[in-house]
C-alpha cells in the first residue's frame, strides 16, 4: 500500500445528486465497486432530487457486499432528531459490520431543502452544533440529560450502538466557520469544490481549532471530493465553483475526465489529503465499463 508520508491513500466513489435511481444501475455500481476493489460508496442527500436517500441506499448497499465501506457524503444534521439518527446510524453500521462512514454537513440553502427539514437559514449552525454534540453522546453509549435551545431530554439513550467504537464522525465545508467547527467538533475533513490550495489552506486552521479544543485531529483523516466530467464543465457546476472559489479555474476543482483524475488528486495528496470520493458528474451510460475504466485510472494511486 502506497504511503504519502505515513499516511494511506484511499480513493472511493460518489454518486452526485443528479443521479438516477434506477434499481439496475444502482446495483451494477455497487458490485462494480466491490469486485474492483474501491474503498467506499458515497451518496449525497438532496430531498428534491432524483439521487436516492443516503441511509436507505446504503443499506441496500451493505446487504450486496461485504467489504465496501459505505459514505453518507453528506447527511445534513440540522432539522433531524439526534436520538433517532443515532438509532439509525448504529442500525447500519451493525448491520454492515462496521463499514459505515458517516459524514456531515448543513445542508443547501435553497429553500425546497430547508422546508424538507424545518429548519430556518438562520437557525442552521446552531442547531448543527447542538445536534452533533448530541449525537456524539448517543452514538457513544451515553444516557443523555440535556436542556438545550433545541433539545431536551432526560435519561436518553439510543440503541443499537454501532460496531465501531468510537464511530469517527466527518464534516464537510471550507469556510471559515465550517473550518473552526471541523477542528472542534469533528474526526475527519472532506470538502467538496475545493482546490488542493483550499486544502493545503484549510488543515493547519482544522488543527489549531482542534489544539485550542484540547483535541486532536488525525492527519489521515483529511478528504476531498473531487468530481470528473467528460468534455465541458456544465454552466451551473463552473458557476458554483467560482462562487465558492473566485478567481480559481474549474479544472483545479473539476478533474478532465479520468484521464485528468491522477494529476488532481495528486495535488490534493500534496497539499496533505490521503482520502478521496471521486464523482462522476454525468452518470455514465454503462456502469460496468466505466467503473473499469476508473479503477484503472486511480487504483495505481494506491498500490
Amino acid at each position: 500500500m502506497p504511503e504519502v508520508g505515513e499516511k494511506k491513500v484511499r480513493v472511493g466513489v460518489g454518486l452526485g445528486t443528479r443521479t438516477t435511481s434506477d434499481p439496475g444501475r444502482f446495483a451494477a455500481l455497487i458490485d462494480g465497486l466491490e469486485s474492483l476493489g474501491f474503498d467506499s460508496l458515497w451518496l449525497a442527500e438532496r430531498v428534491s432530487r432524483e439521487s436516492p436517500d443516503p441511509l436507505i441506499a446504503l443499506t441496500y448497499a451493505a446487504g450486496r457486499t461485504d467489504r465496501l465501506k459505505l459514505g453518507t457524503g453528506v447527511t445534513v444534521l440540522p432539522g433531524r432528531n439526534p436520538m433517532r439518527l443515532a438509532a439509525q446510524l448504529g442500525t447500519l453500521d451493525v448491520l454492515s459490520r462496521g463499514r459505515l462512514l458517516p459524514a456531515f454537513g448543513l445542508g443547501v440553502a435553497a429553500g425546497s431543502e430547508l422546508q424538507a427539514f424545518g429548519v430556518g437559514k438562520d437557525e442552521r449552525a446552531s442547531r448543527f452544533d447542538e445536534s452533533f454534540e448530541l449525537l456524539r453522546r448517543f452514538l457513544a453509549g451515553e444516557t443523555v440529560d440535556h436542556k438545550g435551545r433545541w433539545f431536551r431530554y432526560e435519561g436518553a439513550k439510543a440503541r443499537p450502538l454501532p460496531m465501531q467504537q468510537p464511530l469517527d464522525l466527518w464534516m464537510g465545508g471550507s469556510a471559515p466557520s465550517e473550518l473552526q467547527r471541523c477542528g472542534r467538533l469533528a474526526d475527519g475533513w472532506l470538502p467538496s469544490f475545493a482546490p488542493p490550495e483550499a486544502v493545503a489552506a484549510g488543515i493547519p486552521v482544522i488543527e489549531a481549532a482542534a489544539r485550542k479544543a484540547g483535541r486532536s485531529f488525525d492527519p489521515e483523516h483529511y478528504g476531498a471530493l473531487v468530481p470528473y466530467v467528460e468534455g465541458d464543465v456544465p454552466e451551473a457546476l463552473a458557476s458554483l465553483v467560482h462562487r465558492r472559489s473566485p478567481g480559481v479555474d474549474v479544472h483545479d476543482v473539476v478533474a478532465k475526465g479520468l484521464e485528468g483524475l491522477p494529476p488532481l488528486l495528486e495535488r490534493f495528496i500534496a497539499a496533505g489529503a490521503s482520502k478521496f470520493v471521486v464523482v462522476p458528474v454525468n452518470e455514465p451510460t454503462n456502469w460496468d465499463d466505466h467503473v473499469a475504466d476508473l479503477a484503472d485510472a486511480v487504483h495505481p494511486l494506491e498500490t
